[in-house]
């Protein structure tokens, strides 16, 4: 899947569903930023959680650069912090999936997400009704949030 980042854009603290994430840089340069998981409490995180999220590390993307990150390694939030040049990323899932979690960085909190497109195979498909509780920010961010 390629993403088209936006100056500025970012997308939401999530995890991978178990999934094998290799992303690599085509255009621009992004951040990732890397979190623990947040800490269970009562074994319950999605309803329990109440503690910010411990950020455990960032670096810088640039052109042709490769990362991977699976939910054994934590969280991620990836941004543009460009707020002049737009970025290009492209992002291999094995296995794909349409369905994640995404964290509220202050309390730890998850939601599922459902991911979303603005196209398929260069095709722009319709907008999807976005609730007000998730802004998207990147062409293919997590919309539907259901808790």
């Amino acid at each position: 899947m390629m993403l088209c980042w936006g100056e500025g854009h970012a997308s939401p603290i999530h995890d991978h569903a178990d999934s094998h994430c290799f992303m690599k840089m085509l255009e621009g340069t992004l951040r990732e930023v890397r979190f623990d998981w947040p800490k269970e409490n009562d074994g319950s995180a999605t309803d329990a959680a109440c503690e910010q999220l411990n950020q455990k590390g960032s670096s810088l993307l640039e052109l042709n650069k490769v990362c991977y990150i699976n939910d054994s390694m934590g969280l991620h939030r990836v941004e543009n912090p460009s707020h002049v040049d737009g970025a290009v990323s492209l992002h291999l899932y094995s296995p794909p999936y349409d369905t994640c979690h995404i964290f509220n960085q202050q309390t730890g909190k998850k939601a599922e997400a459902k991911v979303t497109f603005w196209s398929r195979y260069g095709a722009k498909v319709s907008p999807v009704t976005t609730p007000e509780s998730c802004t998207p920010v990147v062409n293919s961010c997590c919309t539907e949030i259901t808790e």
